[in-house]
């Protein structure tokens, strides 16, 4: 039989009534636009709507995986943070008990993949927008952005589930001769770890010549993609710590510098600064930013509540400027209390503070890359440069911080992710620090509550439950996932 030459379109992820036998069947699903989109080579004809595409991958940091859930599983899977809030889904992410159906597993699937796709509809099909007015520069410009945020998508993916599949192709439509490669990308198999942290490398690597200039904060930068292939030598499979190094040292060159006073990242008047390397741009229109109000507030429970060991950890180091910074306690009672705080003096996540729809975030910092060098010239076993680092980042924060020591290579990790918690608590990136320093199970295990008492879910974790679950709804809806183990 003959497909359509023109078709509804869908989005990889979502959930679709397709048959495998059928080829009728296969269109059965709702269209997620009312555009129909032509099955072509060259479905984007104008200028317009090419920067359109740019611009919708940009709006995703609006969405509610990067507004609530990216924070929530980087802090609230640790010693950081309790989940808060009312969410059953969020206390089985918590406590290390997440099972196959867990909506919020499923929604964080969904949502790389559907933004994995919008960067696939620059990859495929800018090239062939006949528009002249966009440029062939700005063509390979937008495409190196889009290859960085595929990246960073693919990044935290397999990070989250291991092995994970690699889509690479933007699905707008099916005939009779694309239906095997358009079968592949919407029933994908997971890739092995260390082929989906190739395909990441090459992303990156290949963006590096035509990405846009490091001082732009608000686009997917030469910076930006330093960072990430700095941070994926050192997560990925046997680690390449001179490439940590030297990637670090081209991102040093971009004219980046720590911001001279630590709460200036935060207090909404310094946005687009010198330590940024990529934010979110908060602008209450197209990327309306709402996260702020689920972590910050008194009008209900919020998610990502301050435990008492990060509580305790800026209070025995005496910091109170990073603490002051990072933590909020109402100075009035709340409505609620919980298994951790007295409703007298509840805290809360205070990095993001403004509720106007103007709130900006970091995806990637400075401070945060300048300690991702420092781990790897530990395991160079280079301490005096390792340190020096370290005392940079501490030495913004307050001059009477002690300056640290390093003494060995365990020494050095542990002092490096002590740093990396006072620097960057609630940043969204403790749970993926612990994980590539293989200190997740040691440290999480020990998590005790203001008696000294070890808390009852700690007891849960172990190597398996260092990845999510596969969605059921995907495995239910693709026969060639597979589940990993445990789950």
């Amino acid at each position: 039989m003959k497909f359509n030459k023109t078709i509804y379109y869908f989005l990889l992820g979502t959930t679709l009534t397709i048959g495998t036998t059928s080829c009728s069947d296969y269109l059965d699903t709702e269209p997620l636009t009312d555009r129909a989109i032509p099955l072509s080579d060259t479905p984007y004809k104008t200028a317009a709507e090419g920067e359109s595409l740019m611009s919708t991958i940009y709006a995703d940091l609006g969405n509610e995986y990067w507004q609530l859930d990216y924070f929530f599983n980087g802090d609230a899977q640790t010693e950081i943070a309790h989940a808060g809030s009312d969410n059953i889904q969020n206390f089985q992410i918590d406590e290390y008990r997440i099972i196959a159906t867990n909506s919020n597993v499923n929604r964080d699937w969904n949502y790389l993949f559907t933004f994995i796709n919008n960067c696939n509809k620059v990859l495929n099909y800018i090239d062939n927008v006949p528009d002249p007015s966009l440029t062939s520069a700005r063509k390979s410009e937008m495409k190196a952005e889009a290859a960085i945020m595929r990246a960073m998508y693919n990044f935290q993916g397999v990070q989250l589930w291991g092995d994970f599949p690699l889509v690479t192709k933007a699905v707008i439509g099916v005939n009779d001769e694309n239906f095997e490669e358009v079968y592949d990308q919407v029933y994908p198999t997971r890739k092995p770890v260390n082929e989906v942290y190739a395909q990441i490398i090459a992303d990156l690597e290949g963006a590096l010549a035509n990405a846009p200039a490091s001082s732009n904060k608000y686009r997917a930068t030469r910076g930006l993609a330093l960072s990430l292939l700095a941070k994926v030598y050192a997560t990925k499979p046997n680690p390449d710590y001179t490439k940590v190094i030297d990637y670090t040292t081209q991102l040093m060159g971009q004219g980046y510098s720590l911001l001279p006073v630590y709460d200036q990242l935060f207090d909404g008047s310094h946005e687009a600064n010198a330590e940024s390397i990529f934010e979110s741009n908060g602008n209450a229109g197209n990327l309306w930013a709402w996260g702020s109000s689920m972590f910050y507030g008194t009008d209900w429970k919020k998610f990502n509540t301050p435990s008492y060991d990060i509580v305790n950890t800026f209070n025995t180091e005496n910091d109170n400027v990073r603490k002051n910074s990072s933590i909020w306690v109402s100075p009035t009672a709340v409505g609620w209390s919980d298994n951790f705080w007295p409703s007298a003096s509840f805290p809360f996540m205070y990095k993001m503070r403004i509720t106007t729809g103007h709130q900006n975030f970091y995806v990637m910092r400075y401070a945060d890359l300048l300690l991702i060098r420092a781990e790897a010239l530990v395991r160079q076993g280079n301490f005096a440069d390792a340190a020096t680092l370290v005392n940079q980042v501490r030495g913004r924060a307050s001059s009477s911080l002690a300056p640290v020591t390093i003494t060995s290579t365990d020494d050095g990790i542990n002092k490096i992710l002590k740093e990396r918690k006072l620097e960057l608590a609630f940043e969204g990136h403790r749970w993926f620090d612990l994980k590539r320093t293989g200190k997740a199970i040691s440290i999480l295990s020990q998590q005790r509550d203001a008696n000294g008492n070890l808390l009852p879910y700690v007891n849960n974790l172990n190597q398996n439950r260092l990845f999510w679950p596969i969605p059921q709804t995907q495995l239910d809806n693709n026969p060639n996932l597979t589940q990993n183990p445990g789950y």
